[in-house]
């Protein structure tokens, strides 16, 4: 049976890590490598990540500094910064490419705060169906005579705090972005 949990708790963590992942994209006024890791530029034919086709500096807390490996990408690179939802402008020299992160107004930090509510909320109803269907497959073990009636309540029991345990930990997460993002 540990190994049932260990199953489960690998799945959750996974779950708090996509999470975090999600977060580490959403712009805080600081200048930060994150902001463009879901950045895909159409180069060479396809949509490739932009960590493959350059690299990504921060000279200073409101700077990033997008350097493209090849010269005839730059031009993909910039439009597909201008179509993301970054709301930044690029600023082009050679094969540079400047990104000035600008200081996030009272409003704008508002409706990041409740998308980062939002995507938490995501989090923790992926955490409730990997407890879901943890449950179901207990059910399924308690029918099937696999395990007693008071294995299948102590499980259960422990895989309600495991569940807990990990959405403690995205309120954490959530609290932590919140205040990154309401500091001035």
């Amino acid at each position: 049976m540990s190994d049932f949990f260990k199953d489960v708790e690998s799945k959750m963590h996974k779950c708090v890590e996509a999470t975090r992942s999600e977060f580490a994209a959403i712009r805080t006024g600081r200048a930060t490598p994150a902001l463009l890791d879901r950045l895909h530029v159409e180069a060479y034919g396809s949509a490739v990540p932009l960590k493959q086709v350059a690299s990504i500096s921060t000279p200073d807390a409101r700077t990033l500094v997008v350097t493209a490996f090849d010269k005839n990408t730059v031009g993909d690179i910039r439009k597909a910064i201008e179509k993301s939802d970054l709301g930044i402008t690029p600023n082009i020299d050679g094969t540079t490419i400047r990104l000035i992160i600008p200081p996030l107004n009272e409003e704008r930090r508002k409706e990041l705060v409740k998308i980062v509510k939002k995507k938490a909320e995501e989090g923790k109803v992926a955490l409730r169906n990997v407890r879901h269907k943890a449950n179901d497959d207990l059910k399924g073990q308690l029918k099937n005579h696999d395990i007693t009636e008071d294995d299948n309540k102590r499980m259960q029991d422990n895989m309600q705090k495991l569940t807990d345990r990990f959405v403690k930990e995205i309120d954490g997460l959530v609290a932590a972005k919140e205040k990154d993002i309401m500091e001035v």
